[in-house]
């Protein structure tokens, strides 16, 4: 890794690159400790014990920090990356949108823009409904309790969630990568010291020598084994071979040459599991503004969705909301590989070039075999994800380790970003050894 680093930075275009990637990354860093005015710290602090506890740890987690602090960057980039899914859903049910797609360049750039307007939208909602919602609890200060003070912390959520909207797309355009991925890695990895910290304080302090010693290679042999298998999962797929019949063009036979459809294990990445999360975290959190009798059928069912009581030993029947959250993974990895892989439209395009998958008949047969292939290889992924976000919760629920900001949601855009961002810079390394070769 130093190595490629090194071999990087030698490369000027790159190292510019890099640099402004990090020069981005501290502005992150900085607005992620800049305090909304006329904002309670103190009473947002056990408000935000109460939130965890209904499993909205990851939600801190992607923002940095920010919103248990309050600070500019409160909303992240959750509202673009909500309106994101929003258009892309869209341009499957919308006619209008999904020929703008087709258009090229000018069709996705309207498509980014009309994501930007959705994105500034959905951050003065959930900013507006923040404020008025928590305000007059106590999250805004009583002299602040009037029409301008509302409005200088609505608008300074929504100017911090837009910043880092532009942010993220600048690190795009002049940068390294994908900036809303490189975003969203640096706000999780930011809080990698303190849940180092939670680990030694629950596992280590207070141990003797060897009894500590264990717990550091046992806690250290699951971290490591979950990174591998996230690899694993990211880098897995389903190679379906495909072969070109011979045409004569002209007075040369042209083609015949074999191919691969690559199908990949987890075809919808994380987003199953944000959607699951969101889904079953947004019940417990609408609870968070009124009065709640967890004695009751509704409260208990409350507890059953939150992941902080799954697996705890004096509460065992809490663990049903498991097999509900499981299912949901399951569900949104079908649906969301439904809506960006059309098997139908793969098997014609390979008919109009002339590919076949050997044994397959061309057209329909070929986008049911296609689709046989997918829904067996996206049920192997949904279980991966399942295994993956499973781990840390059965660690939260059995040693009480508390929301650790490196769970299993957190670990896949670990990886898919690291990854992402290495191939990034290798592709304007190759670029440039071409433009070398070829002015030599």
């Amino acid at each position: 890794m130093i190595k490629f680093l090194q071999n990087a930075f030698r490369v000027k275009e790159v190292r510019d690159r890099l640099l402004y990637t990090l020069g981005m990354l501290v502005v992150i860093r900085i607005g992620s400790n800049l305090p909304i005015p006329g904002v309670d710290a103190s009473y947002l602090s056990s408000f935000f014990e109460n939130l965890q506890a209904s499993g909205l740890g990851f939600f801190n987690a992607i923002t940095g920090g920010s919103f248990s602090s309050m600070s500019l960057f409160a909303l992240s980039i959750t509202p673009y990356i909500t309106s994101s899914i929003i258009m892309q859903l869209l341009t499957i049910a919308v006619p209008k949108l999904e020929e703008m797609q087709k258009e090229g360049e000018d069709g996705r750039r309207k498509i980014a823009e009309y994501t930007r307007y959705l994105t500034v939208g959905l951050a003065l909602f959930e900013s507006t409904a923040m404020a008025l919602g928590l305000g007059g609890q106590g999250l805004v200060l009583e002299e602040y309790r009037n029409f301008w003070g509302y409005l200088t912390v609505v608008a300074a959520m929504t100017a911090g969630s837009a910043l880092l909207m532009w942010i993220g797309e600048r690190i795009t355009e002049k940068g390294v990568g994908n900036g809303i991925s490189i975003v969203l890695l640096v706000n999780i990895v930011s809080s990698l010291p303190q849940d180092i910290m939670m680990l030694y304080y629950r596992f280590m302090a207070g141990q003797s020598v060897p009894v500590a010693a264990i717990a550091c290679v046992i806690v250290l042999a699951v971290i490591i084994a979950t990174v591998v298998f996230v690899l694993i999962l990211n880098g897995a797929e389903r190679r379906i071979p495909v072969q070109y019949s011979k045409k004569m063009q002209g007075r040369r036979m042209v083609g015949g040459q074999s191919s691969h459809i690559p199908l990949k294990v987890n075809t919808a990445g994380v987003i199953p599991v944000i959607f699951a999360s969101s889904i079953m975290s947004m019940p417990a959190m609408v609870a968070q503004f009124f009065t709640v009798d967890y004695t009751s059928f509704g409260g208990q069912i409350l507890m059953m969705l939150s992941s902080s009581n799954w697996f705890r030993p004096e509460a065992p029947v809490y663990s049903i909301g498991l097999i509900l959250y499981i299912v949901l993974i399951v569900l949104f990895a079908y649906f969301y590989t439904s809506i960006t892989f059309n098997s139908l439209e793969v098997a014609n395009n390979m008919k109009k070039s002339g590919g076949f998958i050997p044994g397959i008949r061309p057209g329909k047969p070929t986008s049911d075999y296609l689709s046989g292939i997918l829904s067996y290889i996206v049920f192997l992924g949904a279980a991966g994800l399942a295994v993956v976000c499973i781990i840390p919760i059965i660690a939260s629920g059995l040693f009480s380790v508390g929301n650790l900001s490196f769970g299993g949601t957190s670990l896949i855009i670990i990886a898919g970003v690291i990854l992402e961002t290495i191939k990034a810079i290798e592709s304007k390394m190759l670029v440039r050894n071409y433009k070398g070769f070829l002015n030599d």
